[in-house]
């Protein structure tokens, strides 16, 4: 069960931290940009740091997935991890909406932080911004985290900074999800368009992390 609580809260931390930073510095000028993509990365290794002993530190459903796949762990716990996920990340959305009201600095983002679909052409081209971005990502995680090949404490690090590389070219296309859970859970509080493309956010990483595992195993052999 700790495993589960902290994969709730990781998650929450890594949606509020990072939509939030997304939220009240705006993704619309280059140090926005930069910003959010820091805040999302750092958060992760702060994270890794705090919980990668307990956990894993996933907090993330595509990782989980392919985790899963790698065979490093049960399907049982895979859903307990996702079931903790997407919890974490409805109570960060949660928090979210509650600051738009009771502080006075503006939602910049104009939905919490949520995902979207039109800056990459249409679902097509989200779908393959997200598809590739995770699998990357995905590919990193499992790489750096191999029990014989992996880069040890030195993982957290790595995979932090990778997903500030994946926010910088991928926030000006879809908002940058390669997590379905950080676009569950301000989506469920946005609705309209958020929501009804979320699966895209499902998806697309899930997809994503399920052929990192594939192509990881590969490397690994």
């Amino acid at each position: 069960m700790k495993k589960y609580i902290a994969e709730c809260i990781g998650t929450f931390v890594l949606t509020l931290l990072g939509c939030g930073t997304a939220m009240f510095l705006g993704c619309n000028t280059p140090a926005g940009v930069v910003g959010t993509a820091i805040a999302f990365g750092l958060t992760v290794v702060a994270m890794a740091y705090t919980i990668g002993g307990i956990s894993g530190c996933h907090i993330n459903p595509a990782i989980t997935f392919g985790v899963a796949l790698s065979g490093r762990m049960s399907w049982g716990e895979a859903v307990g991890y996702w079931i903790g996920q997407v919890i974490g990340a409805i109570i960060a959305g949660a928090v979210l909406l509650l600051l738009t009201k009771v502080v006075a600095a503006p939602d910049l983002t104009g939905g919490l932080g949520t995902n979207g679909v039109a800056n990459a052409g249409g679902v097509g081209g989200a779908l393959l911004v997200e598809f590739i971005a995770t699998f990357i990502f995905v590919l990193v995680v499992l790489g750096t985290t191999d029990a014989k090949k992996g880069a040890g404490n030195l993982a957290g690090l790595a995979i932090g900074l990778t997903l500030i590389l994946v926010h910088l070219v991928c926030i000006n296309l879809t908002g940058t999800s390669v997590n379905p859970a950080r676009s569950i859970g301000p989506a469920l509080f946005v609705g309209g368009e958020a929501l009804a493309n979320v699966w895209v956010f499902i998806l697309a990483p899930m997809v994503g992390g399920a052929c990192a595992a594939g192509v990881w195993k590969g490397l690994a052999k």
